[in-house]
């Protein structure tokens, strides 16, 4: 069996949060390109909602780059590889406006992606088809 070093990559996302794209990018600007750790730190002491909904996301892409290695992710310095934050749709209603007029209220959302990536290199070892056989038997049992 060989030994793989390598470097891996997990991705979290958000689909239609109902805050607008503009207000999501101040915050996540903040966190692009920072270690995890120091990233949960800020997101925790930023006065805006925008904190909430990207600690979440950070928090869930942790774990699913640890289900991806099977690692604990505090070992491998994960950093905040990459966010991006694409406009989603848009509700339209009306509100009432003097003189029997209406004005449009537009309520956005968007899309939040997340990728985190470990910064130590990752061993990962090869697995034979009877070892992978040999688990799924003592599990069952």
């Amino acid at each position: 069996m060989e030994q793989n070093q390598e470097f891996v990559t997990a991705v979290a996302k958000i689909k239609n949060c109902q805050m607008s794209a503009r207000k999501m990018r101040l915050v996540a600007d903040i966190i692009r390109g920072v270690e995890v750790e120091k990233a949960l730190g800020i997101l925790k002491f930023t006065k805006k909602e925008a904190a909430r909904w990207l600690d979440k996301l950070l928090t869930s892409a942790i774990a699913n780059w640890s289900v991806l290695t099977e690692e604990e992710a505090d070992d491998y310095n994960l950093v905040v590889s990459a966010i991006w934050v694409d406009q989603g749709s848009q509700l339209k209603r009306f509100r009432p406006a003097p003189h029997g007029r209406a004005h449009r209220i537009r309520k956005h959302f968007c899309h939040v992606t997340l990728q985190v990536t470990n910064t130590k290199t990752l061993e990962i070892r090869e697995v034979s088809n009877d070892e992978v056989a040999f688990e799924e038997i003592e599990e069952t049992e």
